[in-house]
């Protein structure tokens, strides 16, 4: 006789457990943003090591002042001077001096119509997949259930709980490593709705052909200069975002962490003594 009394809630998962993690949509578009972005930013490096100085305002060129400069084996951030002999400010093989090295460019050698190819091409493959996300994110209500950050975790107390849990390198486990915490959701949320939206339009603010389709973009950004001003920040900021990915992907556990972007599986870790 089949049982009509409602069903009780399952349990929560426990360390160990594979859950389903990660859902299709956001691994396909993981792995399409990583591909794209690793082509953009060595480009842009090989693109921005045609002029490797940048300004604020409506001005920028050789004789104007500018905040940042890379010259032979140095950096120089407004009135800050680093040395950077071997590192920035090279130049490889006898060859043309460079802002950034060889191996930190695509191409390898200094050719800036080619680089501005591999920029514009991939470009596309950055903005129409990220478009489709954000309106599969918002449809779906990801963003809204996984991603907006709760009052109480916002709270300075929760946050320097986090923080302090993280450099102590303790990770949420069991039923608690099934979503995002705050830091997660900060960054995540910094990268959707911060960098990819200010690394696109300051990019089309430096095309003239945008300016003259829609001149409020350099206004919007205070002028060109300041326009690929920031869209260098936004680059490093990419950069520092894939650095600490990276970092905790393998202080995580990479083969289980690599798995849940590829199949949406993921194992929880096991408490402590479990």
């Amino acid at each position: 006789m089949a049982n009509d009394a409602p069903s009780e809630a399952p349990p929560p998962a426990r360390g160990g457990d594979i859950v389903y993690r990660h859902r299709i949509a956001t691994r396909v578009w993981h792995w399409i943003n990583a591909l794209s972005l690793f082509v953009m930013l060595m480009s842009g490096l090989m693109i921005f090591n045609a002029h490797p100085h940048l300004y604020w305002g409506k001005y920028g060129a050789n004789f104007d002042h500018s905040w940042l400069d890379i010259t032979p084996g140095h950096l120089r951030v407004g009135p800050l001077h680093i040395p950077t002999p071997g590192l920035l400010g090279v130049t490889p093989h006898g060859g043309r001096f460079v802002a950034f090295p060889p191996w930190a460019t695509i191409p390898a050698h200094y050719n800036l119509a080619g680089a501005r190819q591999w920029h514009f091409a991939f470009a596309w493959l950055l903005v129409v997949p990220g478009l489709l996300y954000w309106a599969w994110g918002f449809a779906s209500r990801h963003f809204q259930r996984d991603l907006a950050p709760r009052a109480a975790e916002l709270k300075p107390s929760h946050l320097l709980h986090d923080i302090g849990q993280h450099v102590r390198l303790r990770f949420p486990t069991g039923e608690a490593a099934r979503r995002y915490n705050i830091l997660q959701k900060i960054a995540y949320l910094s990268v959707l709705f911060v960098l990819l939206p200010g690394v696109v339009l300051t990019g089309l603010t430096m095309s003239p052909a945008m300016d003259a389709a829609w001149p409020w973009l350099p206004a919007l950004f205070g002028g060109r200069p300041s326009a690929r001003s920031i869209h260098f920040l936004c680059a490093m900021g990419f950069v520092l975002f894939i650095a600490v990915h990276l970092l905790m992907v393998v202080l995580a556990g990479p083969f289980n962490e690599v798995r849940s972007m590829l199949t949406g599986r993921y194992r929880l870790p096991r408490e402590k003594g479990e």
